[in-house]
């Protein structure tokens, strides 16, 4: 039998989920800005047994060599858009089991307003808040945004160490469990002796004084983070409960997977102490063929030049500008971000600057799974065990909800009945639904910052 898979959704809270199909029957277009929309596929989700819903996020947009491309506006390419954290409280009122996941950068924001959130939400949620750190993105449009400059890339995984590690400090070491009183008799609603004074000074960032925010069921937010390159690995070795990857392959994901839990261990953690989650995008029909058709209709609505658009917001790297033919080894890496170019440098059969285009538009951000109920379903359990995978990210595939209702009806039953997927104890905190025991984070690093 196959081992339960989690399984969570991700979304952008802009009118097409990266690939522009806004203009699609089945697109989202005219209901992304819809607090009831997001609050009904929430409910669609919790209902069906989902772990979580995961919001990326980012100030910027794509950008190439300082100007907006005009495709970026008229085609709706991760533009306009809104602030997914300030939806999480509609979205737990609509499905109280539901964890969902909103993405936070620690190069744009600080550790004190960024635990002050967290705590608040995981009390709203009731235990169901998680935490997609981020180094950065679109620095080129951010440094303009909010006129600073930022550090190079590992130099940001650094600060990214402290920042979690004094926000972790605010949720963890200040108060105390049972600090919380409320007794009228005695006029005490906080015992004063069970709440601590932090004292935490770092090399990027210091913090004095108490947390106001009591803490939640889960205290910490669930930390899950994405960044593919060697430095972004580590730090998520070091502070992650979640990873995602993007396989292309389930050989190549095998490989990220094996890195990543060796990383894990020499951090001083258990191998399997993380869990590795995957991007896939799914297309399932009744009938193969009617699956594939399906297919064929999503990958002309992305044109090649939107695709080079949309890399280029990612990694800064104007592909349309490149010779098609130079090879992938040679197109020099920016300071914007390494992970959807580091991404290609091991997939079999891309070598050219074309090759990365043809790929990129047709398999954006994880594995592209295509075919009936039951091939469906065998082919993520296949995969999942290839690639030591504990579960996976879903993508919409025209925008909308139809993908995950279609996903819903037609796969999750395969799953169940092949083992790999069991309905969940909703009484769990997003925390303890991903495995993890208890309601504060498992493991924690040692921190040499904490004064005293």
């Amino acid at each position: 039998m196959a081992k339960p898979l989690a399984l969570g959704v991700f979304e952008i809270l802009t009118p097409s989920n990266g690939v522009p199909t806004w203009r699609h029957p089945h697109g989202r277009g005219d209901r992304y800005g819809s607090p009831a929309y997001w609050a009904g596929l929430a409910k669609t989700l919790d209902a069906a047994g989902f772990d979580f819903i995961l919001f990326a996020d980012s100030y910027g947009y794509p950008q190439i060599d300082g100007e907006v491309p005009d495709e970026v506006l008229s085609h709706g390419i991760l533009f306009p858009g809104y602030d997914p954290m300030l939806l999480v409280s509609a979205l737990s009122q609509a499905a109280p089991s539901l964890g969902v996941v909103v993405t936070s950068s620690t190069s744009l924001e600080q550790p004190l307003p960024t635990a002050r959130r967290f705590a608040t939400l995981d009390a709203f949620t009731n235990g169901h808040i998680g935490w997609n750190v981020v180094t950065g993105s679109t620095a080129q449009v951010t440094e303009g945004l909010f006129g600073i400059t930022h550090f190079d890339h590992d130099t940001r995984y650094d600060v990214a160490d402290e920042f979690v590690d004094l926000t972790r400090s605010l949720l963890e070491d200040v108060w105390d469990d049972d600090a919380v009183v409320f007794d009228k008799e005695s006029n005490t609603l906080v015992d004063p002796s069970r709440v601590h004074p932090l004292a935490y000074r770092g090399e990027h960032f210091s913090s004095h004084g108490l947390f106001k925010v009591p803490p939640g069921p889960q205290r910490t937010p669930v930390l899950f983070q994405a960044g593919m390159s060697g430095r972004g690995r580590d730090f998520g070795a070091r502070n992650a409960e979640a990873m995602f990857i993007q396989g292309q392959t389930a050989a190549q994901a095998a490989e990220a997977s094996a890195d990543i839990r060796a990383r894990v261990v020499a951090a001083g953690r258990d191998a399997h102490d993380l869990r590795i989650i995957s991007g896939v995008t799914v297309t399932v029909a009744p009938t193969r063929d009617e699956a594939l058709a399906k297919r064929r209709e999503l990958e002309e609505l992305f044109s090649m030049d939107d695709a080079a658009v949309l890399f280029a917001g990612f990694t800064g790297i104007d592909l349309r500008a490149l010779d098609r033919s130079m090879r992938i080894d040679d197109i020099a890496d920016t300071n914007q971000g390494h992970t959807p170019l580091d991404r290609y440098r091991s997939v079999p059969g891309v070598e050219t600057v074309q090759d990365v285009l043809d790929a990129f538009r047709v398999q954006e951000r994880g594995f592209v799974i295509t075919g009936s109920p039951r091939e469906v379903a065998e082919e993520m359990i296949e995969t999942a065990s290839i690639a030591d995978l504990d579960g996976y990210l879903l993508e919409p595939t025209f925008g909308d909800t139809t993908a995950y209702e279609e996903f819903i009806e037609l796969v999750l039953p395969e799953l169940k009945a092949l083992g790999a997927w069991e309905e969940p104890d909703r009484s769990l905190t997003l925390r303890e639904r991903l495995g993890f025991p208890g309601a504060h984070a498992g493991f924690r690093p040692s921190s040499k910052n904490l004064e005293g």
